[in-house]
């Protein structure tokens, strides 16, 4: 299950993952709430949670993730996420050689200096 979470600015969609995270999870809550950022913002930051009750990830929400990914490749800003699942931190580290922005991973104990990196003004 997807989670849109309150509380950020206009321009970052923020998730938690929970439970197990399925394509339908993408198309009916994180696409279209990208979708609608994306048409107020020229760039958009993404933070996303990996939450301690996710229990995996189906092969077709991957594939919508890295849809979205590379259909939107130059409006991505920063990228924050939140996780102490060894193989989401690694694939994260290597998706962002690939990618435009910064992306940073922090632990789930760093949630806090996450939240306030992905809404900092860059200068």
């Amino acid at each position: 299950m997807i989670e849109v979470l309150e509380g950020f600015g206009d321009n970052i969609a923020a998730y938690a993952c929970h439970r197990h995270v399925t394509k339908t999870d993408y198309e009916t809550v994180l696409i279209p709430d990208i979708d609608e950022k994306l048409k107020r913002h020229e760039k958009v930051r993404i933070y996303y949670e990996i939450a301690a009750d996710f229990g995996g990830v189906d092969p077709g929400a991957v594939w919508e993730d890295t849809k979205v990914g590379f259909s939107h490749f130059l409006r991505w800003e920063r990228f924050a996420v939140v996780s102490d699942v060894e193989w989401i931190n690694h694939t994260v580290k290597l998706f962002s050689f690939l990618m435009p922005g910064e992306f940073r991973v922090f632990p789930t104990a760093d949630a806090g200096q996450a939240r306030e990196w992905i809404a900092q003004t860059q200068g």
